[in-house]
């Protein structure tokens, strides 16, 4: 068994963008772009395929990461900005072909915004930069991931009942899940500040 000392010292010397579950993370990144514009152009073949390797990529990664121990910082900030940046970019695409309802997309942007509001709030009051992902949150990036594959396979099997329903349930999903992870971080950055003002009232 390796001693984790000598693990943490192997993972300051890696460079960051070299690791392979980085180069996958900036592989998501970069589809971003492409599968904007092939949902644009109509081409849900390509677009519903290269959904499919980014959700792929976003697998492999964190499993290569442990596999290889090479967890870096870069990629604990970096995975989760891709996440981001490509579901929210699909959202609002399929919201101007008028594939996703306005309402979903508001509430998943509205979601973010607020999240990143509250983060800037507690950085500020207590100084922390880690914020790990809730069951809910977790559950409502499932359901997002869920949301745009099964809008865009409706694309190509529109007489499928299944599909249909599906999207649905998936887009319903989405919305309820939008709001209660939402929620649960605002209590959750609520209750750190008042426990961070606590300790620190009880220290004078």
């Amino acid at each position: 068994m390796q001693d984790p000392a000598m693990d943490q010292v192997q993972n300051t010397q890696l460079n960051p963008f070299r690791t392979a579950p980085n180069l996958l993370t900036l592989l998501r990144i970069c589809l971003a772009p492409i599968l904007t514009a092939a949902i644009l152009e109509g081409h849900y073949w390509i677009s519903f395929i290269l959904f499919i390797v980014a959700g792929l990529t976003d697998a492999l990664d964190g499993t290569l990461a442990r596999l290889l121990k090479q967890r870096t910082r870069l990629g604990a900030y970096l995975d989760p900005v891709a996440d981001k940046l490509l579901l929210s970019t699909l959202f609002l695409v399929l919201m101007h072909k008028g594939l996703i309802p306005t309402t979903v997309t508001v509430l998943v942007f509205g979601r973010d915004v607020g999240i990143l509001l509250v983060s800037a709030i507690l950085y500020a009051a207590v100084g922390r930069r880690e914020f790990s992902p809730s069951i809910f949150g977790k559950a409502n990036t499932l359901a997002q991931v869920g949301a745009v594959a099964v809008v865009l396979l409706h694309q190509l099997l529109p007489q499928a009942h299944w599909v249909d329903v599906s999207e649905k349930q998936a887009l319903n999903a989405t919305m309820v899940l939008t709001v209660v992870s939402g929620l649960q971080y605002a209590w959750s950055a609520t209750r750190r500040v008042t426990v961070q003002a606590a300790n620190g009232a009880g220290t004078r």
